[in-house]
């Protein structure tokens, strides 16, 4: 990656991983209590022999970040291999429904939807993706000029062999950040900037995990707790009964 590249990478990473972390840190001052618990598998909880309020929080939280965190981080991952794509390959953020960068490599144009992982969507997502593919290439059938077009899934991390199914190439990891860039270890140059003031912005985000903590204990004990101990028929009501 020649310099100039590289200092364009760590400046947009910079400025999007800040926003990264300050939306995890928002994520968490707008839990509720009612609301993670109403999305949870109480069953699976009380398979686990959870017994305290501090216990079950935690597990609530841990769930609920997680998934949170693995959205926000995904969007960030997109936006950046649009940027890339740009700034190396001409490419663009494509204005077709269902796809992100549009690209020329070789006389091919490239259609990419981009996902950040390999354990992405349901089947019906699969199927929706498959058909947007196909209306994708019709509606670029319609102009003359276009000539080989590839619809393609790409994978921003993951180990697999690059593939095509039919319908569309699959490829991901080192091979789609190839692709994007023409870069064969950009996959490894962006890691660096990425942690940029990661540990600044964990002393923000566990602070405020702390006091999430405090804060949904209480109302934990105060409302599913009796005699100190966790009343889980009131949770599966909560949760399960219909009204």
């Amino acid at each position: 990656m020649n310099l100039s590249f590289q200092l364009q990478v760590e400046r947009f990473v910079e400025d999007r991983i800040t926003l990264f972390h300050e939306r995890r840190v928002a994520s968490i001052e707008s839990l509720k209590l009612l609301d993670v618990l109403k999305a949870k598998n109480p069953y699976l909880f009380r398979a686990k022999g959870i017994e305290s309020a501090e216990e079950m929080v935690r597990a609530l939280l841990d769930a609920r970040l997680s998934s949170a965190e693995e959205g926000l981080f995904g969007g960030f991952l997109e936006q950046l291999a649009i940027f890339v794509s740009e700034q190396t390959c001409g490419g663009w953020k494509s204005g077709i429904p269902g796809m992100d960068i549009e690209l020329e490599r070789d006389g091919v144009r490239y259609l990419i939807a981009v996902k950040s992982g390999k354990a992405w969507g349901n089947q019906s997502q699969h199927t929706k993706l498959r058909d947007n593919f196909l209306s994708a290439v019709r509606t670029l059938r319609q102009n003359p000029d276009v000539g080989r077009i590839q619809p393609t899934l790409g994978i921003c991390y993951g180990r697999f062999k690059k593939k095509d199914n039919g319908a569309f190439l699959h490829v991901g990891g080192r091979d789609f950040w190839e692709l994007i860039s023409g870069e064969p270890d950009l996959y490894m140059d962006i890691i660096e900037p990425i942690g940029h003031r990661a540990r600044e912005f964990n002393e923000a985000f566990y602070t405020k995990r702390a006091h999430a903590m405090n804060r949904m204990a209480l109302e934990f004990m105060e409302r599913f707790c009796v005699d100190g101990r966790i009343d889980w028929p009131r949770i599966v009501t909560l949760v399960s009964k219909n009204a």
